[in-house]
């Protein structure tokens, strides 16, 4: 391959031409997620929300973001909020103080 025809090819690459994307939306924030779930949002590159990223289609970050599907949207699939675990009893602080006898 000439230098020309690399300079074109690396330009292509450069600009989406030819290689395969997705595009990744940050939906939810990783605040208070385990530290692997923090460091999966940052490899992917993401440092706010709402922030989209074309990511290259592969099985790596394919992978990457199935494990954090709850946090992040991806382009043609729908986005489903995670909602509150149904077994958590809210009270309040005080009755757990009454309850132990302090």
């Amino acid at each position: 391959m000439s230098l020309p025809a690399r300079r074109e090819v690396a330009a292509r690459s450069a600009a989406g031409g030819d290689a395969k994307t997705i595009k990744a939306t940050l939906m939810k924030s990783a605040i208070g997620a385990k530290p692997e779930i923090h460091a999966t949002v940052q490899s992917l590159g993401f440092r706010r929300l709402n922030q989209t990223r074309e990511l290259p289609d592969n099985d790596a970050v394919r992978g990457m973001l199935k494990a954090v599907n709850f946090l992040v949207a991806v382009e043609g699939t729908p986005y489903v909020r995670p909602k509150r675990s149904k077994y958590k009893i809210w009270r309040k602080r005080s009755d757990k103080k009454h309850q132990r006898g302090k």
